[in-house]
């Protein structure tokens, strides 16, 4: 129970990254456009509108870049008060923030006397810079507000379909299994008890995670453990090459991963084939990226319903997507005879 609040805990992100490069550019960006906005606003039609334009930007660009900073070193913190503590807070830090820039800005003003960089009174400008940073944090923070709500729906759709996925064991696989372990039972009794092991041990890695990552080595256990019942039904018809000995066990990824997609390289690619075939899992690690692709031959003019395969690489991607961004993609390659499947995401290790 701990173990699953923690992990929900860990993808509810209310504020951006602050301290990424990509925010901070889109914070630049949007302040030297409200700095446009005030200068045109102010403009009277004379030649003195870059001059204008200039101190705005100045001035806006230098609350910009504190208030980021300010965030980026708070936003851990803000983030451990929830949702709606995090927002009024940023809000209000904000606000002083900007008040007491412009503080500064107004006291070096009056320190360096004949300056005309603010032409302003003294609480006319507080009241000015109060009003407009008022503005445009509630917008932000408004802006903010959905983005966090959409990600949490996200999230939230996301642990709805890794449910489903775990309550997904197509009823041939079971069927068969229990076919063949029957069979077992009279034929050569310690495989069938070792096959009721595997397949215990398979229901319980895909009924009973309560994380949303786990490990490579994790991963390829549980579809060895589906493997080695497949091979029992299917026999020399099925054989899975495994070239996955350059990848780093410890690394971290979306959990029922490669089981899924082991499963329909058998179920849709190898069972169609009177003579069988091989899958083929190879996997590389370079410069802290990880590939893995799995491989199937497919069947000339022999094709299954195709909707729990959709359903399954659908929810991978959308994992994928949740967990990695634009870092991790799902690639899918289909030509007359081959299908394969290609994971390409970050390396990101277990601490332990």
């Amino acid at each position: 129970m701990s173990e699953t609040r923690k992990s929900n805990t860990a993808n509810q992100v209310y504020l951006p990254n602050f301290c990424s490069a990509g925010t901070l550019f889109i914070i630049v960006l949007v302040a030297e456009l409200v700095a446009i906005a005030m200068a045109l606003a102010a403009w009277g039609g004379d030649q003195a509108f870059l001059i204008g334009l200039s101190k705005t930007s100045f001035f806006v660009l230098w609350i910009a870049l504190l208030g980021t900073a300010l965030m980026c070193g708070l936003s851990s913190h803000l983030e451990s008060a929830g949702r709606t503590r995090a927002f009024v807070l940023s809000f209000v830090l904000l606000e002083i923030m900007c008040l007491a820039v412009a503080e500064a800005a107004w006291q070096l003003t009056r320190v360096f006397g004949q300056s005309t960089i603010i032409s302003d009174s003294h609480g006319n400008f507080l009241l000015r810079t109060f009003a407009i940073s008022s503005i445009v944090v509630a917008l932000a923070m408004r802006y903010l507000y959905i983005s966090s709500e959409w990600r949490r729906s996200i999230v939230l759709e996301a642990q709805a379909r890794i449910s489903a996925l775990q309550a997904l064991i197509r009823p041939h696989f079971l069927f068969n299994s229990m076919n063949t372990i029957a069979s077992l039972t009279r034929s050569d009794p310690l495989q069938a008890e070792e096959a009721v092991e595997d397949l215990s041990d398979l229901l319980r890695a895909n009924l009973g995670k309560s994380g949303e990552r786990s490990t490579l080595k994790q991963e390829m256990e549980t579809a060895a453990i589906y493997q080695r019942i497949e091979k029992l039904r299917l026999g020399d018809r099925l054989t899975v090459r495994w070239d996955i000995d350059g990848l780093p066990m410890r690394a971290r990824i979306p959990s029922l991963t490669i089981q899924p997609l082991l499963e329909n390289a058998i179920y849709h690619g190898i069972e169609l084939l009177p003579e069988g075939g091989v899958v083929t899992v190879t996997g590389t690690s370079i410069d802290e990226t990880i590939e893995l692709a799995i491989s199937n031959p497919v069947a000339p003019g022999s094709k299954r319903s195709t909707e729990g395969n959709r359903m399954a690489m659908t929810n991978i991607q959308q994992r994928f997507e949740l967990a990695y961004g634009n870092k991790g993609d799902v690639l899918i390659e289909e030509t007359p005879d081959q299908f394969t499947v290609t994971l390409r995401f970050p390396r990101q290790e277990d601490a332990q």
